[in-house]
């Protein structure tokens, strides 16, 4: 079976297919939510008018509708497996990406709603909407929905990975011009970029060209085993002969005559290559 290109990929894994079946999931759960507490409100808060409920909880639906996005966005660039990483820079590069998107998801979750509130205020002249000092409050809740929504992202991932795993393919077709090269994967050393086109080094010397980015190709490749080791390589772990620093971080990693580079930028494609 061939892998060719033209993809569903946005960036390090990222797959917009993820962002729409576990968005509809957790829309779903949010929405019964968001009923149940329009009536819970309604029942608990007798000196509100009856629209008002329906204004706070529906326009929070909506602040989590735009912020989505963000948790799904992270879930791929630092997967729950990290955690589990043997490296402690693997575990410190998912810290710091969940800390810094639940930050975001919280505050664009948050100022969605409190303009939307403030247009419904306005709209029907019930005087302005004052939202006070309680963002540390919706924070705290936010917070328990974002390790909700990172858990499902990413169980949507890997039920769409193993889902790929089960047919997997044993070539890929190169377009190199006019011609159609196919290539047994185990002979793919290393995918380059180079400008507008992909360059493939083959383990029989070839240099082909594709026209195609190398996130298009790295979507079809990642799935059978390939690491993005570098922004403009993409390597072969099965072909790898060595690895060796070169300093500040960076590493080399030996693909017999060949040599790919190896950025600290990607940390999970080191822990990949040590194992």
């Amino acid at each position: 079976m061939a892998v060719t290109s033209g993809v569903n990929s946005v960036t390090n894994g990222a797959d917009r297919s993820d962002l729409f079946r576990g968005g509809l999931l957790l829309l779903a759960c949010a929405g019964g939510v968001t009923a149940v507490n329009i009536i819970t409100t309604w029942m608990d808060t007798a000196d509100a008018h009856s629209w008002e409920p329906m204004v706070w909880e529906i326009s929070s639906l909506i602040g989590l509708i735009c912020a989505i996005w963000i948790p799904w966005l992270a879930s791929a660039r630092a997967p729950a497996d990290q955690l589990l990483s043997a490296g402690w820079k693997t575990r410190l590069h998912f810290v710091v990406v969940h800390g810094a998107a639940v930050v975001a998801y919280s505050s664009l979750h948050v100022a969605v709603f409190i303009a939307l509130r403030k247009l419904a205020y306005a709209a029907m002249d019930h005087g302005p909407y004052t939202f006070g000092n309680h963002f540390l409050f919706e924070f705290r809740k936010d917070l328990l929905a974002y390790l909700l929504f990172i858990t499902v992202f990413w169980g949507v991932a890997e039920v769409r990975r193993n889902r790929k795993d089960e047919v997997r393919p044993v070539s890929f077709d190169i377009r190199d011009g006019a011609r159609i090269i196919r290539v047994p994967l185990n002979d793919i050393l290393a995918v380059a970029s180079a400008g507008n086109y992909v360059e493939f080094h083959l383990s029989d010397g070839r240099k082909p060209l594709m026209r195609a980015t190398l996130a298009a190709v790295e979507a079809r490749l990642e799935p059978v085993g390939f690491v993005r080791s570098h922004r403009s390589w993409l390597v072969n772990p099965a072909r790898m002969t060595g690895l060796e620093p070169v300093g500040s971080g960076d590493w080399t990693i030996s693909m017999g005559v060949l040599e790919a580079p190896l950025s600290r930028r990607y940390p999970q494609a080191l822990d990949r290559l040590k194992a």
